[in-house]
């Protein structure tokens, strides 16, 4: 996620401009209104890593889903609610005195890159496991069905 182009030359894209799969997933999952602005631009920002992480998965576990989309929204609202709880914790986090307060944020960004890549490995895993468990594989669809 750090090699994406800085915030200040991205412009946010709005709910009715995001795919309708976003929108699907976001509404399937009841995300609350505080957080769309930051789904929004997770989905924008991680589209690139997303595509990567896509292309990597086998096509069985591709089948499970109806597209690249449906993933990519899936991956934006996991990678939110992670990157909010991370946020949270990192509120509360000491940091040794001996590190200088650009020393704290980096570490804290790149504790952040490490949380958002996780959500991402977690979410090809189910897919994978849903591959073989037809119940997992109707449940990930059912998100998608209107």
């Amino acid at each position: 996620m750090s090699e994406q182009m800085p915030a200040a030359e991205m412009q946010t894209i709005t709910l009715e401009e995001a795919s309708p799969e976003l929108r699907q997933v976001i509404k399937f999952e009841s995300v609350p209104e505080e957080m769309l602005p930051m789904v929004l631009g997770v989905y924008q920002a991680s589209e690139e890593a997303v595509y990567e992480a896509w292309n990597s998965m086998p096509a069985s576990a591709q089948n499970v889903l109806d597209n690249f989309e449906q993933f990519h929204a899936l991956v934006a609202v996991s990678q939110s609610y992670s990157g909010l709880d991370f946020m949270e914790q990192v509120r509360n986090m000491e940091m040794p005195d001996t590190m200088t307060g650009e020393e704290q944020e980096q570490y804290k960004a790149q504790l952040l890159d490490n949380v958002l890549h996780t959500a991402i490995k977690d979410l090809i895993k189910q897919i994978k496991k849903a591959r073989l468990k037809p119940n997992m594989k109707r449940e990930i669809r059912t998100i998608f069905e209107s």
